[in-house]
């Protein structure tokens, strides 16, 4: 059963707090949901995250009528109530760990979405990237259902690098399991390198919402279900 979280934000910087809304923004997708905490929110926060340069935020982590309260306390000399405090340069993946393991929902993080496939897409080139042959055929077979018929795989990691350098992908799906290379490394050189590829996917299996805020800011437009969700597959194709 999906669940909503609301966190209390006391300081943070503008950037901060754009990156904070990005957060907010992913964990739609999961089944614990994380939502900005206003006074007029329909009940208290589940938890609150504190910026050490704001005097505001720490007057509040040490009064007595929080005490009740889960504190996250960003920067130095946490107050001795908090209950997880993180050093500066924030690592929000790490932030977002410690509130999966807090609020964990045991059903895992998979929904439903009613999808509807976009107009066909028969030129896009795609490139599929799994250690797995069963995976690749599978996502072979769900890019066709989408339209998306020209497809080349990889074994490797190295194997796609080569075959993006000499041809023009629009639509990449990488396997988190490829073994020659980090699927956060191929996913920078796909997206950075001397023809970088539009659309680019991840899949993993239990995925995770630190993962998911850990593809978005690595470059990745989606992280799904290995194998992915058919439903899923299609409304991230349908985007584009």
């Amino acid at each position: 059963m999906a669940q909503r979280i609301f966190i209390q934000v006391l300081g943070f910087s503008e950037e901060e707090r754009h990156a904070l809304n990005t957060v907010f923004r992913l964990s739609e997708q999961c089944l614990t949901m994380y939502q900005l905490w206003t006074p007029e929110a329909p009940e208290p926060p589940g938890v609150a995250l504190l910026d050490a340069q704001s005097h505001e935020a720490r007057l509040h982590a040490e009064s007595p009528s929080n005490q009740g309260l889960k504190m996250l306390w960003v920067g130095d000399n946490p107050p001795s109530g908090v209950w997880r405090s993180f050093t500066r340069p924030l690592s929000w993946p790490e932030v977002l760990e410690a509130l999966d393991a807090l609020f964990a929902v045991q059903q895992g993080i998979d929904l439903e979405l009613d999808a509807v496939v976009a107009e066909p897409m028969s030129l896009k080139q795609a490139l599929i990237v799994s250690p797995d042959r069963d995976v690749r055929l599978y996502l072979r077979a769900r890019l066709a259902l989408a339209r998306v018929t020209l497809a080349d795989e990889a074994e490797t990691a190295t194997g796609a690098m080569e075959l993006a350098r000499d041809k023009q992908y629009d639509v990449a799906v990488v396997d988190c399991g490829v073994q020659d290379m980090t699927a956060w490394a191929l996913l920078r050189q796909l997206r950075k390198g001397r023809r970088p590829v539009a659309h680019v996917a991840l899949t993993k299996q239990r995925r995770s919402l630190a993962e998911h805020v850990r593809a978005w800011f690595g470059g990745a437009e989606a992280l799904l279900d290995q194998p992915p969700h058919p439903a899923r597959l299609d409304a991230w194709l349908s985007r584009f």
